[in-house]
């Protein structure tokens, strides 16, 4: 039987809704694409909205022969060079090499990075230059040629990415008012991959704040938690325009500017940037590094040996673990004690916005993920990034909003990005309550905040304990 929300979403939403319960039923057999991939191919091959034996055995064909693993890449290769055409579903992106005038197409699945392309395709789709896009692309090969001193190359003549149509975001906003604010949560949660039943109120806005900084340019959180809570979940699995890094080192020609080839970095081509286990995160040259991304952190600039200044909209995400006491708390009052000692420094801290307490989630199970009816992922990270650019909402937030117990300058604006981030997310047509903007907008965005300043007064006494509160401001 569904409930509420879910024929709401259906009736309201259509067809860019899918039931995440029949996606995991699924089972396509693959873990190396993300959920976005997985619904596509799922809502493609249904039998009049359901799965049976024949969409199965479509699925599994689809899969075998369009989304090959690594370990099949000589094969590809050897079939295109004898003549063949491969049709290859994967996330391709595209450089361009000034040097040569040409298109330089990169094929993750082939390890083939100098790969060429139709000029028209990047005219066509020119996400393919920001970062890279999901889709099927015919691929042939072009033979060495001596006379005109060629060499031989893989091509991309066709391509037809897996993405959402042209979304409608003015109709969008206009269907939210058909939902109660608890029906709308259910379904954003849903969206996101997570039983709304299975959490309290309390813990799914602790899950909406994972959507904050993709909604909302330059928010700046850091998720705290023990193992096991779906910290990095939705960061892998719904956006195009988040691109997470696992630990290990990062460089500054990675993360800000290239110098030696003049290419962008990461935080100029995407939307939130997610540092996972950052607890084992280092950078190379982190007096350089450390230095020019608290510059980021705090204007939304930054610029590198001299070079011009770049500006960019980019989020950043931090996740760590943390050791608990027996009682689900965290063990250390200092809840920095264990992470690198750049993360130990109160004036990187200060530059946070918010921490998203993990340990108050629970440890993801069976029953913790969705099986109800949800936005398709591909769709809603596409609605999130257009939101990302809507205006009118942090002026909502400064209208309506009053901060109290605070005249610090960080504090006033960490607290409007977050409460915009979240004005966005559940009330996308505007029109809060004056309650409902006070408890789900600001109040949320003032206690991810109070816990900086928290660990800022433990860790340093310059930093005095002070109490944030929000109100509503009549005008």
């Amino acid at each position: 039987m569904m409930l509420h929300f879910e024929e709401k979403a259906l009736q309201y939403y259509g067809e860019v809704c899918v039931n995440k319960g029949l996606v995991r039923k699924a089972s396509i057999g693959t873990t190396s694409v993300p959920m976005y991939v997985s619904e596509w191919i799922v809502s493609r091959y249904l039998t009049d909205g359901q799965i049976d034996a024949a969409a199965r055995q479509n699925m599994r064909d689809f899969v075998n022969k369009h989304l090959p693993s690594k370990d099949q890449k000589e094969q590809l290769k050897s079939k295109l060079k004898n003549g063949g055409t491969l049709l290859i579903l994967d996330t391709y992106s595209v450089e361009v090499n000034l040097r040569t005038n040409e298109y330089i197409l990169k094929i993750p699945c082939l390890d083939e990075n100098k790969a060429t392309i139709e000029p028209y395709i990047v005219e066509l789709y020119p996400l393919l230059l920001n970062g890279g896009v999901w889709g099927v692309g015919r691929l042939e090969y072009q033979s060495p040629d001596e006379r005109e001193h060629t060499f031989g190359q893989i091509r991309m003549v066709d391509f037809r990415p897996m993405q959402a149509a042209t979304i409608d975001m003015e109709l969008f906003c206009e269907q939210r008012k058909y939902f109660t604010l608890e029906e709308w949560r259910d379904l954003l949660v849903s969206s996101m991959g997570y039983n709304p039943a299975f959490y309290t109120p309390e813990q799914m806005m602790l899950l909406l704040a994972r959507l904050v900084p993709i909604v909302q340019e330059r928010v700046n959180l850091i998720e705290l938690a023990p193992k096991g809570t779906g910290k990095s979940f939705v960061y892998l699995n719904l956006s195009r325009h988040v691109r997470l890094i696992s630990g290990g080192k990062v460089t500054a020609a990675v993360l800000f500017h290239n110098n030696a080839t003049n290419q962008s970095g990461l935080l100029t081509r995407f939307d939130v940037v997610v540092f996972d286990e950052a607890q084992s995160l280092s950078f190379d040259n982190p007096n350089e590094v450390i230095g020019v991304l608290k510059d980021y952190l705090e204007s939304g600039s930054f610029s590198r040996g001299g070079k011009q200044q770049n500006t960019a909209t980019s989020g950043i995400v931090m996740i760590a673990n943390i050791p608990l006491a027996a009682d689900g708390n965290p063990r250390f009052e200092n809840l920095f004690l264990d992470l690198p000692e750049f993360l130990r420094e109160t004036a990187f801290i200060d530059r946070i916005h918010g921490i998203l307490p993990g340990w108050k989630l629970p440890r993801i199970e069976a029953e913790s993920i969705s099986t109800h009816i949800g936005f398709k992922a591909d769709f809603f990270g596409d609605v999130l990034h257009s939101l990302r650019r809507t205006a009118g909402y942090e002026d909502h937030i400064k209208a309506y909003g009053q901060i109290t117990g605070t005249n610090d300058i960080r504090d006033r604006n960490a607290i409007i990005r977050l409460a915009t981030g979240y004005l966005k997310l559940l009330f996308p047509d505007l029109k809060p309550s004056q309650e409902e903007l006070v408890n789900y907008c600001l109040r949320p965005a003032a206690s991810l905040r109070q816990l900086v300043r928290n660990q800022l007064t433990i860790m340093d006494p310059e930093y005095k304990p002070l109490y944030i509160d929000v109100a509503f401001t009549q005008q």
